[in-house]
């Protein structure tokens, strides 16, 4: 089980590094384009609601109270040589579409509304005829174009959650790279048709969207599982997961409400508030999305099928696997990333409109934002043992709480730290957040960490710190960082990480570390 796992993990995490990597030369692109301007602010805004929309209504809640569902058709099918499964993604694919293309014609109608709530601090501004009068009025229209966005790559995550439990990954993990595509060029090839930039790079979202939702279209052709759209409210299969994905919208996307509320508090701070949150989560998001998502993409599945055919030890081996394959490479990510922050900032973006003086500022929103990677990672991983379960109450209730709490930091950190102290307060309720995941899994007896996976995790820890010492001892100061032209800057952050991870192999080969401790059961 856990080689076919650990294949799986690889083609997912591979395909998401291409990806991420072109994510990183898309931020590069944009970075040069529009910097932390009045535009940047408000195309990250623009770009965030439709994106949060889609965590809601494809690839989290929708995702995780799906793909158990499917799962129990399949097996079902295979055990009774019966085809409902293909009535299921019918029924399911026609209702889910008809929903969200109302969802999007009133997104694109009424995106002055979306922008007053999630801006509040500009909409305030216009109503006064204050400094922010624009940030609202470009943010409106941006949103119109940024919007349909939401009903391709939800039913493109739909297409993505069937072949994922088929066990056909690649497709669906490579399709990001299209949207990545797109934005990079429209930033190059459009942006000097429009007076702001921004418009350049929302109608590249809404390309990339199309693009992604005709490129599954063959893949599904041929796994035999393009069928008609039909309307199925009240079809067994999507009842079930109608009760499963009420609770999910708040149980999964916690973490994405968090950030909505930190947007929509950092509309009242500084010009490049909201820009900078965002140069330091993409940072975040790719050892998140490169090993988390990664892996608890493939262990959905796997653990829905285990729990259908009541195979409670191998469901419990397979967390165990899940979170000693993410402590491995979460560790060495985040205390890298913390030494590193600085020059990895500066060698990315530090370029057009993206100055030095932004370089310090996202690299203090990013330490913030690394204090809870492991928790994000972490939460990715338990969190399918609830919904594999069909269990979405759970989550629900330990989500809200997270919510809450993230809300009532925001309120103490904020005044303080300013869009650092909504960083700490993510951080936190994250870590809320996996903590109240592990001890409910643990108190319904579904899982417990192994003393082996225990002693692991703390060994890699110690072979973590043994990496940040050696790199941060080689490492220039940021003053001579800043007197190296590009060349030497790059050539010089190779050597380091490199060094780095020679350092962190080292390190847990002797402590004692082997390939037979990330082998399940």
């Amino acid at each position: 089980m856990s080689k076919k796992l650990l294949k799986s993990g690889l083609i997912v995490s591979f395909m998401t590094l291409i990806s991420r990597v072109l994510g990183l030369v898309r931020d590069v692109v944009i970075a040069d384009k529009i910097g932390t301007s009045a535009g940047a602010d408000v195309f990250f805004f623009a770009n965030k609601i439709p994106n949060f929309l889609r965590r809601l209504f494809a690839e989290g809640a929708f995702a995780q109270a799906f793909v158990p569902v499917l799962s129990e058709y399949q097996a079902k099918d295979e055990e009774n040589n019966t085809n409902e499964t293909r009535e299921l993604i019918a029924k399911v694919s026609g209702t889910l579409g008809v929903i969200v293309s109302i969802v999007t014609a009133f997104g694109v109608i009424a995106s002055p509304i979306f922008v007053a709530l999630f801006g509040f601090g500009w909409f305030v501004d216009w109503l006064n005829d204050g400094p922010a009068t624009e940030k609202f009025e470009l943010a409106s229209i941006l949103l119109k174009i940024t919007f349909p966005y939401l009903w391709f790559i939800s039913l493109t995550a739909l297409a993505g959650a069937v072949l994922n439990t088929l066990g056909k990954f690649g497709a669906a993990a490579f399709t990001p790279v299209l949207l990545n595509v797109c934005i990079i060029g429209a930033a190059i090839y459009l942006s000097p048709m429009f007076e702001e930039s921004a418009f350049a790079l929302a109608w590249g979202v809404f390309l990339g969207g199309l693009t992604q939702f005709l490129f599954q279209i063959p893949f599904l052709i041929k796994a035999g599982v393009l069928v008609k759209p039909s309307w199925g409210w009240h079809h067994s299969g999507v009842s079930k997961i109608r009760k499963l994905l009420i609770p999910a919208l708040f149980g999964v996307s916690v973490t994405q409400i968090n950030l909505l509320l930190d947007t929509l508090i950092a509309s009242f701070l500084i010009t490049g508030s909201i820009s900078w949150l965002y140069y330091a989560d993409r940072l975040l998001e790719f050892p998140l999305g490169l090993f988390g998502i990664g892996i608890a993409t493939v262990i959905l599945p796997s653990l829905s099928r285990l729990h259908s055919k009541n195979n409670p030890e191998q469901f419990s081996s397979t967390l165990d696997w899940a979170l000693k394959v993410v402590s491995l490479l979460g560790w060495p990510a985040m205390v890298g990333l913390m030494v590193l922050a600085q020059p990895i900032i500066m060698v990315l973006f530090m370029r057009g409109e993206f100055s030095q003086h932004d370089v310090m500022q996202v690299s203090f929103a990013l330490y913030a934002y690394l204090s809870g990677l492991l928790s994000f990672m972490f939460i990715k991983v338990l969190a399918p043992g609830y919904y594999a379960r069909q269990d979405t109450k759970t989550p629900v209730k330990i989500g809200i709480i997270a919510m809450v709490a993230n809300m009532a930091f925001n309120l103490i950190l904020a005044p303080i730290y300013g869009y650092v102290g909504l960083a700490i307060a993510t951080a936190l309720s994250a870590t809320l957040n996996c903590f109240l995941l592990y001890r409910g899994l643990n108190k319904l007896g579904v899982y417990r960490l192994s003393k082996q996976t225990v002693s692991v995790i703390v060994r890699l820890i110690i072979a973590a710190s043994a990496m940040a010492g050696v790199i941060y001892s080689l490492s220039p100061s940021f003053e001579q960082w800043l007197l190296l032209s590009f060349s030497m800057q790059v050539g010089q952050l190779l050597i380091l990480i490199l060094g780095g991870m020679a350092t962190y192999i080292v390190s847990i080969l002797a402590l004692g570390i082997r390939l037979k401790h990330f082998v399940a059961k």
